[in-house]
């Protein structure tokens, strides 16, 4: 049956390496948010262990949870408040579940040609190599130092690879002088939202849940539907885009009220927990207890203990993540009428954003659909 899939629960260090696999993408827009947007560093942390916890339980798999990345980014750029936040969160998650519910996601799945989400995965690796770039060019001879690390001891299979970088780059730090961590000055007061405004929640739904849900359906329920089969086969039969539409949706709904901050899966995050190491639900259950036990820890030692992994040291564990979404086998083996399709989708991803990605790679696969119909009817004139 498929609630029997998945691969159980494994303790190695090549697990706990996959735990910190996503730090990555995690830690910079959680810890960015927090420090930016005056949210409560305890709910966030509350939020992100609660439901890195029920997925693992749930799939048995490393499959992550990750901020919702459109919400971050006007977090990170704009004043939103906690309330507008919370409503955000709520109208998202409702809408995911209804999505799932209803069977919604999986026809989306259905109709979605594969070439379209190769581009979009690509696209979405691109993207995440540029993040760590910036990432990176805040300490150059630390990620380097970092990077080569990582590379050199990933040709070892039992080295747990994520856990030799986060030590290392935490030690190396105050030796080549990198600069603090992110959020390394925020505050540890706790601040829960209040029931939002009209304003408020129009505001929610305009500028912060309709932006969001394009790419949460393609990277966080297609995409991440879509490598999770890559990388466990039949073991990830029940990653499908429906299971993870809901339960994206409820960990919204059941968490935002609290303080925690908009959260999804993401394809991004378990190329990252898989590439360092993660293959159950080990990974994502320890990373969880870990963020859960960080948010009851008095006095802000939770944050300075966060804060103390440098950037560019982060920055070096997303760029080799990005490059396990981008060099896949599918894509050396896609077929070359499929490339124009796939370089149209990825190019317009990074460029704007996967919804507009999704838009013109439908448009490039209608036009090669066309092309070879006509060839066809030439061919039997």
């Amino acid at each position: 049956m498929a609630a029997a899939r998945g691969n159980g629960f494994t303790v190695s260090m090549n697990e706990l390496s996959g735990a910190l696999g996503d730090l990555g993408t995690l830690l910079p827009l959680m810890l960015g948010m927090m420090a930016l947007a005056g949210l409560s560093p305890a709910a966030v942390l509350a939020g992100f262990g609660l439901f890195y916890i029920a997925t693992a339980l749930h799939y048995r798999l490393p499959v992550p949870v990750q901020p919702m990345k459109a919400v971050a980014a006007l977090l990170l750029t704009t004043q939103v408040s906690p309330s507008t936040l919370a409503a955000s969160g709520v109208v998202i998650g409702a809408v995911l579940l209804l999505l799932g519910a209803t069977g919604m996601a999986e026809r989306l799945a259905r109709v979605v040609p594969r070439s379209i989400l190769l581009g979009l995965q690509v696209g979405l690796g691109l993207t995440l190599a540029l993040a760590a770039i910036r990432l990176m060019a805040g300490a150059p001879l630390l990620a380097g130092l970092i990077l080569a690390l990582l590379l050199g001891s990933m040709l070892l299979p039992r080295a747990p690879s994520a856990l030799i970088a986060v030590a290392a780059a935490v030690a190396l730090a105050p030796v080549l002088g990198a600069p603090p961590g992110i959020g390394s000055s925020m505050s540890a007061e706790i601040a829960l939202p209040s029931w939002p405004t009209l304003a408020e929640f129009e505001r929610a739904v305009a500028e912060l849940a309709l932006p969001q849900l394009s790419l949460s359906l393609t990277n966080a329920v297609l995409l991440t539907a879509l490598v999770a089969g890559d990388c466990f086969g039949e073991r990830a039969a029940h990653v499908t885009p429906t299971r993870l539409s809901v339960t994206s949706g409820l960990a919204n709904l059941l968490l935002t009220p609290f303080g925690a901050v908009p959260m999804c899966h993401g394809a991004g995050g378990l190329a990252a927990h898989y590439r360092f190491g993660a293959r159950s639900g080990t990974a994502p259950l320890a990373l969880g207890a870990v963020l859960l036990a960080l948010a009851v820890v008095p006095g802000g030692l939770a944050l300075a203990a966060l804060a103390a992994i440098p950037a560019a040291g982060l920055g070096a564990l997303l760029l080799v993540a990005a490059g396990e979404l981008v060099l896949t086998r599918r894509l050396f083996e896609s077929k070359s009428s499929c490339w124009p399709a796939i370089a149209v989708t990825a190019a317009v991803t990074v460029w704007i954003d996967p919804f507009w990605g999704l838009v013109a790679g439908s448009g490039a696969e209608l036009v090669r659909l066309a092309g070879v119909r006509l060839l066809q009817r030439r061919a039997g004139l």
